[in-house]
């Protein structure tokens, strides 16, 4: 089956500037291009060749200002050839579903939605309603997002499939793993936080990300475990160090702690992000925006962390309260964090059986290996319809 994605204006493939969807990309790609023709189409990067076939992948890169058009003349140009891909996979950019099955009319098409993507501020009803039309199946990260199209655009409820994300296996691996020892020793040694129980948080630092309530949750915290640190990683872009007023204010409220209560890593390259969930003893999200699903739940079951995450959006429905995690209903409070966090503290053994469900819960189910697999069965049920 000859297969593209078309993945989104933001970061290039692979992954050299992050992004969730292009992490995604990057993990199925390998499973598929092993069984099927795979092209990916994504922004140019001056780090990368506009061309270029890797590990039985094409990569075809567009600059960004015409990377729309430039998309609908290729699939022009393999359609008129008659190489036309049988699916196309467009990620999380309904209002051009149009422009691509126009140069491309022979082909199958799938919308996979990241985010809330069918809301009024991104398309038109007349928009919406002709994309749902055009596509043979819409693709979900989480049933949440699925609620939010269906209570605008009920035709959509058909096409829907909810398909999880997950993470590499390979490269994520349990904090009590022999192996990583060494590693962790000596990153916990270059943020200092050696003999300390560090409480890690990754993701952007914004308001809708809770970073300001988990600060002022480890002042509560601190008073009945003084061992305990905050490692905070990320900055204010997936992309470089600026700051704003929120992490400037950020940085003022953790000054408030003390001296080395609060950690900052600043910007992380994605390359480096397997090893940083090494420093971690306990992993928190803390959001307070209907977080999608926030694909570091994956990333820190697959490192072995007990997590503490928030009931908004679609986090609940892969952390089950109590099973592989917990789910605070609570979420503004930051009491309601401290509690939590205190009483994984004072329970190692809680907290590692926590740990240790998560991981089995991603290596059953939610390698990278599975979710291409749900992919691929998704493509072959357009052919068998």
């Amino acid at each position: 089956m000859r297969i593209a994605f078309i993945c989104t204006e933001m970061s290039p493939v692979p992954s050299i500037r992050g992004g969730a969807i292009q992490i995604f990309i990057d993990g199925v790609a390998p499973y598929l291009s092993g069984k099927h023709d795979l092209t990916i189409f994504c922004i140019a990067d001056p780090n990368q060749a506009d061309r270029e076939e890797v590990d039985g992948v094409t990569y075809i890169r567009i600059p960004r200002k015409k990377y729309v058009t430039g998309v609908a003349k290729e699939l022009a140009k393999q359609h008129s050839t008659k190489q036309a891909y049988q699916v196309i996979h467009v990620f999380n950019r309904p209002e051009n579903i149009l422009k691509y099955k126009t140069a491309t009319p022979s082909s199958n098409f799938i919308i996979s939605c990241h985010n809330e993507m069918f809301r009024k501020e991104r398309v038109s009803d007349e928009m919406g309603e002709l994309s749902i039309r055009l596509v043979d199946k819409i693709m979900l990260i989480s049933d949440y997002i699925g609620s939010t199209i269906v209570q605008r655009f009920p035709s959509a409820a058909s096409k829907m499939h909810t398909i999880y994300s997950g993470v590499n296996l390979r490269r994520y691996k349990p904090i009590w793993q022999d192996s990583i020892q060494s590693e962790r020793k000596k990153l916990r040694k270059k943020y200092g936080v050696n003999n300390k129980k560090v409480i890690l948080f990754v993701g952007r630092l914004c308001k809708a990300k809770g970073t300001d309530i988990l600060i002022t949750a480890m002042k509560k915290v601190i008073q009945s475990h003084p061992n305990a640190v905050l490692v905070i990683v990320g900055s204010k872009s997936f992309r470089d160090h600026r700051v704003n007023d929120y992490v400037v204010n950020l940085r003022q409220l953790a000054e408030s702690l003390g001296k080395n209560r609060v950690i900052f890593t600043n910007f992380v390259p994605p390359s480096e992000m397997p090893s940083l969930f090494l420093l971690g003893d306990i992993f928190v999200c803390s959001s307070q925006w209907q977080e999608p699903l926030a694909r570091v739940h994956y990333e820190a079951m697959g490192a072995g962390l007990p997590i503490i995450t928030t009931n908004r959006g679609g986090n609940a429905e892969i952390i089950r309260h109590n099973k592989n995690g917990i789910v605070l209903n609570d979420y503004s409070n930051p009491q309601a964090f401290a509690d939590s966090i205190s009483n994984l503290l004072s329970n190692p053994e809680k907290a590692l059986k926590l740990a240790k469900a998560g991981r089995r819960f991603v290596e059953k189910d939610f390698g990278f290996e599975h979710v291409a697999k749900r992919l691929e069965n998704l493509y072959l049920s357009i052919k068998d319809e």
